[in-house]
């Protein structure tokens, strides 16, 4: 009987990280999705991802139903309790990057059909940065991969420095044009909303280190 009661409580760890992987590829895409709608001006997928947010946040909140029936229901020793403090974690840290991508459908609708003020170069690399880490961070839950979730978040000072260079750009054509604000300002939000994407994966990674070695770890993000 013990035997089959930890055979079911090893399956239902099992799909609590299958559904995790699962939030994880659905923000992944929501978020390549708004960066190529926002190149494109395209106020139909920007609705579309301000509507597909409320499936995410729906995912997200049935993950940590789970999780806390798993605590109440099945007392897990120490390494089953990381591992269901972890998905509780990184289910709500792609939620709120899930967030960061509504945001930048948000700001196509507030651009609407115009000419953008600048070519999209340096947003659309951040956001091919952000997304390899992500999921590169979820491959790395998903084996418990420790060498992995270290070196990941290394990648952010990439998505610093284009956010630096965006940054001094649209500052400048602020400067020589002050007529440019909102426009500019509208860049910036969707370059920030990357930024902090990556800072997002940084925290996943420092939660499966703490998976993995039972000890807590921060990474300097300054």
């Amino acid at each position: 009987m013990g035997q089959l009661l930890r055979t079911s409580f090893a399956r239902e760890l099992e799909t609590l990280q299958t559904d995790t992987l699962m939030l994880g590829s659905m923000v992944i895409q929501a978020l390549k999705e708004s960066v190529d709608a926002l190149r494109r001006r395209d106020m139909d997928v920007a609705r579309h991802l301000i509507k597909e947010d409320e499936i995410i946040n729906r995912k997200r909140f049935e993950i940590e139903a789970d999780c806390l029936r798993l605590i109440a229901t099945q007392q897990p020793m120490a390494g089953d309790l990381r591992l269901i403090a972890a998905v509780l974690e990184i289910s709500t840290e792609l939620e709120r990057i899930g967030d960061y991508a509504k945001g930048i459908g948000r700001i196509i609708l507030l651009i609407g059909t115009e000419v953008l003020i600048k070519p999209l170069v340096d947003i659309p690399k951040m956001c091919d940065i952000a997304t390899e880490m992500l999921q590169q961070s979820l491959d790395a839950f998903l084996h418990q991969d420790l060498e992995a979730a270290r070196t990941i978040p290394l990648r952010d000072d990439e998505v610093d420095d284009l956010y630096n260079r965006v940054h001094r750009d649209l500052i400048e054509m602020i400067l020589e044009d002050t007529s440019l604000i909102d426009r500019c300002n509208y860049l910036l939000w969707a370059a920030h909303n990357l930024e902090r994407a990556a800072d997002r994966v940084s925290n996943i990674c420092e939660r499966i280190i703490f998976t993995v070695t039972g000890e807590f770890f921060e990474f300097d993000m300054n």
